[in-house]
């Protein structure tokens, strides 16, 4: 089993004090705090490995190179990929559905299609659709949600068509936390030919992701959410998929060759091997060697002891929450359904107002939309607050967070 105890001693930054307490981190769905390892990992490579990479022959670049392939060669493995070809560095998740929109969609979408998405999308896997939408003229269909929170699989069912050419979803919401049933989806996608695209930020993290298993097209994770640095993600894409595809940026790097045709009077380009192709330009290196050193941290904890850690947290904090008597609690209440995030409000105040009262008792939580404004227009909020657990929280963190919102329930 996880030890949240032990495991806390390689995070320096929990060590802090606000305002004369103890730092309670409960923002998790944002960004992730950083373990010595990951840090300790980016300062190697600058002290001892800083070069260029596939540029050169000398000793410093050869080692660089290995660092950034072994990097992409590891999250391969962790999400069981069939090799290091289909794994494409980005700068996160967003830039991974843009990849896939402005790589793939602009090639393969007209005005006859249709783009699935649902209400519960994060803001990065809608507006990207809505904004290629004005340049080619297809359809963005919503996939509706239920009054708690989960996907209407009956909305999205009779929404796929034979028009549908991708449908985009998140495995997990980032305001509820609830776990979508991604391998039904891409069943009933894949019936009607259509590609699937999930958005993995929330689910990469905290549970064993298996992209063979789900059989999905493409997968789009962010580092900076699982204990790496920020500036990487990931965009996984079956080989065939991405061998079809244009690239989404041109440059150095993404070319094989590039000749100049003295007939046409022009330059003629062939495209680099996979991953390369669609990795333009000198990369984020050391936060490849950073999320390298994120998997391996978390490879050695156990994705399974790492869900089944937050739904340790998550339930004892649906139970000590609902003694709260003007806490609402949105979303689904059985902690089995979703990940350790939950969304709540107080009687009578702004999710900001929580927020702030919270931060003056070192307890960090988000307030907000959570870059979903639909789900929270489903939900009739104009915002909410959000706490969201990773494998260093612990119980007694959850208690002391319920100690402070029964305190601010005696100003109301």
């Amino acid at each position: 089993m996880l030890d949240p105890y032990r495991i806390r001693e390689d995070f320096p930054i929990l060590k802090r004090k606000i305002n004369d307490y103890p730092l309670i981190y409960l923002d998790n769905a944002a960004t992730t705090q950083k373990p010595r390892q990951v840090v300790d990992a980016i300062k190697h490579f600058y002290e001892n490995c800083n070069a260029n990479i596939h540029r050169a022959v000398y000793t410093l670049s050869q080692e660089s190179s290995e660092l950034y392939e072994s990097a992409h060669e590891d999250i391969a493995k962790f999400i069981n990929a069939d090799g290091m070809e289909e794994i494409i560095f980005v700068r996160g998740t967003t830039e991974a559905v843009n990849l896939v929109a402005y790589a793939w969609g602009l090639h393969n979408l007209g005005k006859e299609d249709e783009v699935m998405v649902t209400l519960m999308e994060h803001h990065s896997n809608i507006v990207p659709w809505e904004a290629l939408s004005k340049i080619k003229g297809f359809k963005v269909r919503y996939a509706d949600v239920n009054d708690d929170g989960t996907l209407n699989y009956e909305s999205l069912e009779n929404a796929v068509s034979n028009k549908t050419k991708i449908v985009c979803l998140t495995h997990v919401s980032n305001v509820t936390g609830v776990i979508n049933d991604v391998k039904n989806v891409t069943r009933i996608a894949h019936e009607h030919g259509a590609l699937v695209l999930v958005d993995g930020a929330q689910s990469v993290p905290h549970l064993p992701v298996d992209v063979n298993d789900l059989d999905i097209d493409f997968l789009a994770f962010s580092g900076h959410k699982m204990l790496g640095p920020t500036g990487i993600g990931v965009l996984y894409g079956k080989r065939e998929v991405l061998e079809e595809m244009e690239p989404f940026q041109s440059g150095g790097s993404m070319i094989k060759e590039v000749t100049f045709d003295t007939t046409t009077k022009r330059c003629l380009s062939s495209w680099n091997d996979l991953p390369w192709k669609f990795e333009a330009g000198t990369p984020n290196i050391s936060g490849g060697v950073g999320l390298m050193a994120a998997v391996r941290y978390l490879k050695d904890v156990g994705m399974q002891n790492v869900k089944a850690h937050e739904k340790k947290l998550t339930d004892r904090a649906l139970n000590r929450m609902q003694e709260c008597e003007k806490i609402r609690i949105y979303g689904p209440k059985d902690a089995a359904l979703k990940c350790g995030i939950i969304p709540f409000s107080v009687d009578g105040l702004s999710s900001h107002d929580v927020a702030l009262f919270l931060d003056s008792y070192g307890v960090m939580i988000r307030s907000g939309f959570h870059c979903a404004q639909p789900l929270h227009e489903k939900f009739k909020l104009k915002s909410s607050a959000r706490v969201s657990f990773y494998i260093y929280n612990t119980t007694e963190e959850i208690d002391r967070l319920v100690e402070v919102l029964k305190e601010i329930e005696q100003f109301q």
